[in-house]
């Protein structure tokens, strides 16, 4: 079912992968936008993306916090699944030459052992004071979180976790590097991903103009099914193949 895709892969000299919410979801992370996902869910009378916007963070951390203790602050508990520890394997013996760059904020491809790994929306391993900016590690602001206080630095500021909010921009070291490597990638893995939040959704596009593969697989249909090589639907499917096909390489 999948020897198109690992020829494919096998002859390509320069691979980059992008990977969404769908992919932690088989580590039980839920998505956002899925009946069951985050969105779907007001907390009290308040909309989750309305929490997730930076002005509503600044005036309101400790709502934010409330929220997020359930939902985000207990990762620790979640485990790297056969697609992070399948891509860990791939990089191992050469591949994924120019990197993942991840939707997602649970560092759980860092967990796997990946190195080169760029979260586009930052992640919640660290998080910075928004006073003194300075850096606070995950297991102190979970604990604070998980006691009920405000995660506060020694200055008394205000910890904010280091993801990109609704109203931030993305880092643009980040963004320039992303946009370089599916400048220069010949093989795209597009994984778990609907691609609709730009700029992470419009990145593979750039591939997409200058011809190069792309290899979409994802549940829902994405604006780029068009330009695939390759679409696939099963990520639990095609990486149970894909754990098997590197493994033996």
């Amino acid at each position: 079912m999948y020897d198109e895709f690992f020829e494919l892969f096998s002859k390509s000299k320069r691979q980059v992968v992008l990977t969404g919410a769908g992919v932690s979801t088989l580590s039980g992370i839920p998505d956002f936008r899925s009946s069951d996902g985050l969105y779907s869910k007001d907390f009290g009378h308040m909309r989750v993306e309305d929490i997730l916007d930076i002005d509503f963070f600044k005036a309101h951390p400790d709502i934010f916090y409330s929220w997020a203790k359930d939902n985000w602050y207990n990762i620790e508990g979640k485990e790297p699944n056969i697609i992070h520890k399948s891509l860990k394997k791939a990089e191992d013996k050469g591949y994924i030459t120019e990197g993942i760059f991840t939707q997602n904020i649970d560092f759980l491809h860092e967990r796997a052992g990946s190195r080169k790994v760029f979260p586009l929306h930052g992640s919640l391993k660290r998080g910075y004071c928004m006073n003194c900016n300075s850096y606070h590690e995950y297991d102190e602001i979970s604990k604070a979180v998980h006691e009920g206080r405000l995660p506060l630095c020694s200055c008394k500021g205000v910890i904010k976790p280091d993801i990109v909010f609704y109203g931030e921009a993305l880092d643009s070291t980040t963004l320039g590097r992303a946009e370089n490597a599916f400048y220069n990638a010949d093989l795209v893995l597009v994984l778990g991903t609907s691609l609709v939040v730009n700029p992470a959704a419009s990145l593979p596009y750039i591939s997409a103009r200058k011809g190069r593969d792309i290899v979409i697989v994802n549940r829902d249909d994405t604006y780029l099914d068009g330009y695939a090589r390759l679409r696939y639907r099963d990520l639990g499917s095609f990486f149970e193949s894909f754990d098997s096909f590197i493994s033996a390489l």
